[in-house]
C-alpha cells in the first residue's frame, strides 16, 4: 500500500442524490418535490411560524401585559454568597463592585442589590447599588458598613 491507492474504507461514502437529471436517473419528473404547491417551487421558503394558512399561534393569542421602559433591574448578590468568598480568601473585608465583577458574581453593567439571606460571621464593608433593609441591619449588626453607591 502507498499514497497512490489511498481511497475511503467501502461505504464510508456516498454519492450525491442528483434531482432533476431526466428519468433514468429515477429522480426526472417532479424531482423528489411530489407534485403543485409552494414546496414544491423554486425559491420557497416557509415563514416563520407559518401554519399551513391556518391563523398561527402569536396572532390568535392576545396580546397581554405592560413592560415598563423606566425599569430599574438589579443583580441580587445574598450575604451567604459573600461570606463564603471572604471564607475562601477570594474577598477582604472591603468589597466594592469591582470586587463582585472580578470574581464572575455580575457582569461590568450590571447593578448590584445585597440582599440579606444568609449569616454574617465577619465585620464587612460594602459598597453596593442598592441594599435590602435585612441586609443592613445584619451587616451593620456585625459592626460593618453598607454603602450606596
Amino acid at each position: 500500500m502507498d499514497l497512490s491507492n489511498l481511497q475511503p474504507a467501502k461505504g464510508a461514502t456516498h454519492s450525491r442524490k442528483r434531482v432533476g437529471r431526466g428519468e433514468g436517473s429515477g429522480h426526472g419528473g417532479t424531482s423528489t418535490r411530489g407534485h403543485n404547491g409552494a414546496q414544491s417551487r423554486s425559491g420557497y421558503s416557509r415563514k416563520i411560524g407559518f401554519e399551513g394558512g391556518q391563523m398561527p399561534l402569536q396572532r390568535r393569542v392576545p396580546k397581554f401585559g405592560f413592560t415598563n421602559p423606566n425599569r430599574v433591574e438589579y443583580k441580587g448578590i445574598n450575604l451567604d454568597t459573600l461570606q463564603l468568598l471572604v471564607e475562601s480568601k477570594k474577598m477582604k473585608s472591603t468589597i466594592i463592585f469591582q470586587d463582585l465583577v472580578d470574581n464572575g458574581l455580575v457582569g461590568k453593567k450590571e447593578l448590584v442589590k445585597i440582599l440579606g439571606r444568609g449569616e454574617l460571621s465577619v465585620k464587612l464593608d460594602i459598597t453596593a447599588h442598592a441594599f435590602s433593609k435585612s441586609a443592613v441591619a445584619a451587616i451593620e449588626a456585625k459592626g460593618g458598613s453598607a454603602t450606596i453607591s
